[in-house]
């Protein structure tokens, strides 16, 4: 019996340290569950400021010169001023923000954001993967410790962003992305135009006697735009040009039929249950105003870098 003492001792000791160790690792889980993190913000928009730092004025400069690069390039960059990030550090933070919001085109994940903790004096650009090559962290640094800080140490926060966006954006310029869905249909229609404008002029005449005698007046205007935007469709692949196509084919033929000044057979306005260009569901508009949403890119893999003023 005396000989089991010290074992049993032994034990004893080893189970209590190992019950300290596991409250020891416990501890910054507890802690972490105790403390709620900082909610997403709903992306509203490029410029997001939510300490009413920044001027109406400020807010539609920045928006409209991130507008300019998303039109140019695809990218997407968004801003973000916050309070604080706390008890996140920024980089945790900026990352969970910019994946929820999935920033840059899908498929291509073109996205970045920049984040401003005004309470914490801290700051952060966030790069999405496919943009790690024309950003990266070095050059992040870079426009924060250039671009930023002397700027923000003087109160001058729009100026600090619009000197960051502005380098990013030459970053981004010098980066091969693939072309705005805009830029393709503009190259699109270039390089159809050839076809396109004799099936115009020449294609028309023809298309409409055949339909208003096959169909008539009212049917045959329908069929002629159909026609006129599936094949335009077919030879650019742009819905954009096939939704014009079809207008123009609709237009003039009607405009063939009331030219005529038939009377006879159904007659096609812009009153209740005919056709029109504007209200009702399912119209089609350019998107007056500055409207803004995410692309579904995402793809954040930590890329770019934090720093303080």
């Amino acid at each position: 019996m005396p000989n089991k003492t010290p074992a049993l001792i032994c034990r004893a000791l080893a189970a209590i340290v190992f019950a300290w160790l596991g409250l020891l690792a416990a501890l910054p889980a507890w802690a972490q569950a105790g403390t709620q993190l900082q909610p997403v913000p709903e992306l509203t928009g490029r410029v997001i400021d939510t300490t009413g730092t920044l001027a109406s004025g400020d807010l539609q400069s920045l928006g409209a010169q991130l507008k300019k690069l998303e039109d140019d390039t695809g990218a997407q960059v968004v801003v973000l001023m916050v309070p604080t990030t706390a008890p996140e550090d920024i980089a945790a933070y900026a990352w969970r923000v910019a994946s929820s919001w999935k920033l840059g085109r899908k498929e291509i994940g073109d996205g970045s954001l920049i984040v401003v903790a005004k309470n914490d004096r801290r700051m952060r650009i966030e790069v999405a993967r496919r943009l790690e090559g024309a950003i990266p962290d070095i050059q992040a640094g870079r426009i924060i410790d250039g671009a930023m800080k002397p700027r923000f140490r003087a109160d001058d926060y729009a100026g600090g962003l619009s000197a960051a966006i502005e380098q990013m954006g030459l970053l981004i310029r010098g980066e091969k992305l693939p072309a705005p869905e805009a830029q393709r249909a503009r190259q699109s229609w270039t390089q159809h135009a050839d076809f396109l404008l004799p099936l115009l002029f020449f294609g028309f005449p023809l298309g409409i006697a055949v339909a208003r005698a096959v169909f008539g007046r009212a049917v045959g205007s329908l069929v002629v735009g159909g026609a006129a935007g599936a094949l335009a469709y077919v030879f650019t692949t742009s819905l954009m040009i096939a939704g014009f196509a079809a207008f123009l084919g609709l237009l003039f033929t009607l405009l063939s039929n009331l030219s005529r000044g038939g009377r006879g057979g159904p007659y096609i306005g812009t009153g209740g249950g005919g056709w029109s260009s504007g209200g009702g569901g399912g119209s089609w508009s350019s998107g007056g105003g500055d409207s803004f949403s995410s692309g579904g890119g995402g793809s954040f893999g930590g890329g770019g870098a934090s720093g303080d003023w």
